[in-house]
């Protein structure tokens, strides 16, 4: 029995398909049951738990052979970073009681940093408390999602200009589909490997700079679309303008401020790069109706 928290996300929710299609047993873990009947239609298990009940989070990982984590950001919350700290160890809590063989955790690039790196730095507390457990361990680090450019892209298509936080624009940037991070989290859990703690990088195909991104935009739009650079002073005022907090709309300024300085990336001599199919153009045509 695999259990899936987060199963309802882009990456959960393909894990579960990938899983499922190979004839994995599945339970997969909502806060809404609402969403359950899809999941009962895959032929999955359904438990109902909130990351914050220990009780309910518990039962629902008991007996599994492997449970597959990602950590749930809310960019609206404030005092984002302490939150996110109370989350993970309620979650590390329940991994420990449940104590599955193998926990799967979709982390981050950069995630082996203990400083400088803003969001990261949640993923780099996750990867900590998680190696206090028992359990065997992969952590499966994403490449920034595609998916993330959503907002900027319709924008972009619409004004024919792409503002970007990431400078030079001609900087090539690691990034991959969140569904082939769903994806190859499937392979792993189904591959034998006997080490306490594993460590893969998923990436897509190739990278991409500013410039593509908006190219690739460009031509889904039918229209002439150019990158610029957005000026630092301004990224605290436009991330919150776009909803998000201000304490993360501070983690983001720390993160892209790391990014263009080059200390996000695949940790040099750690692990492996496992490579997604989706290139950035096939990524963005359905956020952009196209």
């Amino acid at each position: 029995m695999h259990v899936i928290l987060g199963a309802t996300g882009k990456v959960g929710r393909t894990t579960v398909a990938s899983l499922r299609d190979a004839g994995v047993p599945i339970r997969a873990v909502l806060r809404d049951p609402a969403k359950a009947q899809a999941f009962s239609d895959l032929g999955c298990e359904i438990a109902i738990a909130d990351l914050n009940d220990h009780q309910a989070l518990v039962a629902a990982m008991n007996g599994a052979s492997a449970v597959q984590v990602i950590c749930p950001v809310d960019v609206r919350v404030e005092h984002a970073y302490s939150k996110m700290l109370v989350t993970i160890e309620a979650l590390g809590e329940a991994l420990a009681a449940a104590n599955p063989p193998l926990v799967l955790a979709i982390s981050d690039y950069g995630a082996e940093q203990s400083s400088g790196t803003g969001v990261t730095m949640i993923f780099h507390a996750l990867e900590a408390r998680l190696r206090k457990l028992q359990s065997r361990l992969i952590f499966l680090r994403s490449a920034e999602h595609m998916e993330n450019w959503a907002r900027l892209a319709k924008a972009a298509a619409g004004s024919g200009v792409l503002p970007s936080f990431y400078h030079p624009l001609t900087k090539l940037l690691p990034t991959v589909s969140a569904f082939d991070v769903g994806s190859i989290a499937a392979e792993l859990l189904q591959e034998k490997w006997d080490a306490k703690l594993r460590i893969v990088h998923a990436e897509g195909p190739r990278r991409y700079t500013p410039n593509d991104v908006a190219a690739a935009i460009g031509l889904l739009a039918g229209r002439d679309v150019v990158a610029r650079p957005l000026p630092e002073t301004e990224w605290q005022t436009a991330l919150m303008r776009a909803g998000l907090s201000e304490s993360y709309a501070e983690l983001l300024v720390e993160l892209y401020t790391a990014h263009n300085a080059g200390k996000i990336d695949a940790e040099s001599d750690v692990g492996q790069i496992r490579r997604g199919r989706t290139e950035l153009l096939d990524a963005l045509r359905p956020l952009l109706g196209a």
